[in-house]
């Protein structure tokens, strides 16, 4: 599984969407979550989290996050990222 550079996909998902209070990740509404996208690396992740998020930031529920989905789809890994 790698790119075609030789360097393997780390696949990212970043998503997210308006928080009930600023106190847990609890979503108002699952069907308004805003799926931003999945990225080959972090770095690419990170920067269409940090657009999101700078672009969300008057509305003080509103949040997005990075899921390390490499890690999910293979736990024993030791993926630094």
């Amino acid at each position: 599984m790698t790119e075609s550079g030789g360097k393997k996909q780390l696949l990212h998902l970043v998503f997210g969407g308006e928080l009930e209070s600023l106190d847990d990740v609890q979503f108002r509404d699952l069907k308004d979550l805003d799926i931003v996208g999945i990225y080959p690396d972090y770095a690419t992740a990170l920067t269409a989290w940090k657009s999101k998020a700078q672009s969300t930031v008057d509305n003080a529920h509103m949040r997005y996050f990075i899921v390390h989905m490499h890690r999910l789809l293979d736990p024993e890994s030791k993926s630094a990222q």
